[in-house]
């Protein structure tokens, strides 16, 4: 990173129309990250640390070799009696907490949190995060800064006075803006505000999605799937790539690759065998754009996913999921359901 720079988004350059040679380079990636792979220590381009802090990147849009820029993951540590220092940007993040509890000051205001929440930085913050307790704090943070670089939304930095101060005019509140009424969105999501339920895909908590308008986050989507010992999610595919992080067990992922088969308009072609990727506790899995895929678990070693994507998939019209298989267990209940009408 150091000879380089920070890179905050990644180009996409051709001398010819197709572009398939960057998805070949993509899949050709290993797609199972762990402890060991750090892509990004914040020495470089970042304003977040403090001296007793520490941030470290696991996937980013100037990572060799290249997974995605529609998410970017990185954790960050509070020891014991701690904060890093404070700054603001225009991007949201999603802080899902591993380890401790904490809290957060945001644009002067307090959230607290614990392990099991989901905090998030809104659009145009300015934050900083506080450890007061003696146990250390662990997240993992989830965001799409890419997509507000690419729209030219890059204006962050630490707290400061303006350049060229007498050029400009008195504060105006940034928030005339803002979505109407996201100021009274909430801020964390805990366990308690959630349920579990059974879908196709398996046993889902959905902690962020679109159609939870009452939470001040617009551009991730992030569900917890747990799947039990033996046992598989549903077989699917979606358009969204996506980046899990295994919260819990053992298990493997399968993936099918999709082709397009462009004729007299789009056909998908899906490919006999998949390619296969064992992951464990603390590991992140990248699943590719138009994918097909399906989770197992180990036997004896229940699994359990967070999951995220970049919600403007969802914009773009790729907003439904197929399934080929339902998971064994909602199989199951709609048979007992079934046999009881």
């Amino acid at each position: 990173m150091a000879k380089k720079g920070r890179v905050f988004v990644r180009g996409l350059t051709s001398e010819t129309y197709g572009l398939g040679h960057f998805r070949k380079a993509q899949l050709a990636v290993e797609r199972v990250r762990d402890d060991s792979v750090v892509v990004d220590d914040a020495k470089v381009g970042h304003s977040g640390d403090s001296e007793m802090s520490r941030t470290w990147w696991r996937i980013g849009p100037g990572d060799e070799d290249f997974l995605t820029q529609t998410l970017q993951v990185h954790f960050v540590e509070l020891p014991p009696q701690s904060s890093n220092h404070g700054h603001g940007h225009q991007n949201e993040a999603a802080f899902y907490i591993l380890e401790g509890a904490g809290y957060e000051i945001h644009d002067d205001k307090r959230y607290d949190w614990k392990a099991g929440d989901l905090a998030f930085v809104h659009t145009d913050s300015v934050h900083r995060h506080f450890n007061p307790y003696d146990e250390k704090a662990v997240a993992l943070v989830i965001k799409a800064k890419c997509t507000w670089m690419f729209m030219g939304l890059i204006q962050q930095g630490r707290s400061g006075p303006i350049e060229r101060e007498d050029e400009f005019g008195p504060r105006e509140d940034w928030s005339a803006i803002w979505t109407e009424g996201v100021l009274e969105r909430k801020k964390i999501v805990t366990p308690e505000d959630t349920t579990w339920e059974l879908t196709p895909l398996g046993n889902v908590r959905h902690l962020l999605n679109k159609e939870r308008t009452d939470l001040r986050q617009f551009s991730v989507d992030i569900f917890e799937l747990a799947i039990p010992a033996g046992s598989r999610s549903g077989k699917h595919w979606k358009m969204a790539d996506e980046v899990d992080y295994v919260l819990e067990g053992e298990g493997y992922s399968l993936h099918w690759e999709v082709q397009e088969e462009i004729a007299e308009k789009y056909y998908a072609r899906i490919a006999k065998e998949p390619t296969r990727h064992e992951v464990k506790k603390g590991d992140t899995l990248y699943v590719p754009q138009n994918t097909v895929v399906q989770h197992f678990a180990n036997d004896g070693s229940p699994l359990r996913l967070l999951a995220s994507q970049n919600r403007i998939f969802k914009y773009l019209g790729y907003d439904n999921v197929h399934y080929f298989e339902d998971a064994p267990e909602y199989t199951s209940e709609l048979s007992a359901v079934g046999a009881q009408a």
